[in-house]
């Protein structure tokens, strides 16, 4: 779990600058930021999802997997966590803390260096992948806690959590997953970072949380359509 814990480190102490940092800047500034963070999130999304081996498999998962997050309105649940959150911490302007909260969260956990990263570390101890992605996610965190504010800080919770099942639970799902799986999880997150950078532009605001289910079901269609095809 020591990678695990130096990541969620990194967040906070990125986040930590980004506050810092944010105070000083001016509105016009931080719609640079705004629009910098988003163009970068957009091409990381589309770099990532051109990895899929199976698009058919990909709309699938992010069709039943979107369908599934608004029937448990996940990005409602997420989002409410958020607001409470910021309300305990005596955050101004809730609703701002629980948008940073959301949007690092996913940004910080849908890439496929979280699960890979988080399998290698808990079977081998190879922390070499988490420790690279520990520095890109701090660095995001001194952007986007410039322009959100310390909700960014909080997804170390949700990073906690996620890479700290895939730690843990790395045994058994490497092997299930496999290389197939792996991909086509990080294709599905890479479709979340479109979304994610299309609302940082403001072409189009998508209630990206709901669609987390589809990381669960890229992996699955894409080895039963490996098997059947």
């Amino acid at each position: 779990m020591l990678a695990v814990f130096i990541n969620c480190a990194t967040v906070i102490i990125g986040s930590l600058i980004g506050l810092l940092v944010g105070k000083h800047l001016k509105d016009s500034f931080k719609e640079i930021v705004f629009s910098c963070s988003g163009l970068v999130t957009l091409v990381m999304g589309i770099q990532m999802a051109l990895g899929s081996s199976n698009f058919l498999a990909l709309l699938l998962s992010l069709l039943i997997g979107g369908a599934l997050g608004y029937l448990l309105k996940i990005e409602d649940r997420v989002y409410g966590l958020g607001e409470k959150l910021g309300k305990a911490t005596h955050s101004e302007g809730t609703q701002n803390f629980a948008k940073g909260f959301l949007t690092a969260s996913v940004l910080f956990c849908s890439g496929a260096m979280s699960v890979v990263g988080s399998i290698q570390a808990g079977t081998t101890g190879e922390m070499t992948t988490i420790l690279i992605k520990s520095v890109m996610d701090g660095c995001m965190a001194v952007v986007f806690a410039s322009v959100y504010g310390i909700g960014v800080m909080f997804s170390f919770v949700f990073i906690f959590l996620y890479q700290g099942f895939f730690t843990l639970a790395g045994g058994w799902l490497q092997p299930l997953l496999g290389e197939t799986g792996i991909a086509e999880l990080s294709a599905a997150g890479g479709v979340l970072l479109l979304m994610i950078g299309l609302g940082l532009i403001k072409v189009r605001e998508f209630k990206t949380a709901n669609f987390l289910p589809a990381l669960i079901f890229a992996p699955i269609f894409a080895n039963l359509a490996a098997k059947i095809l």
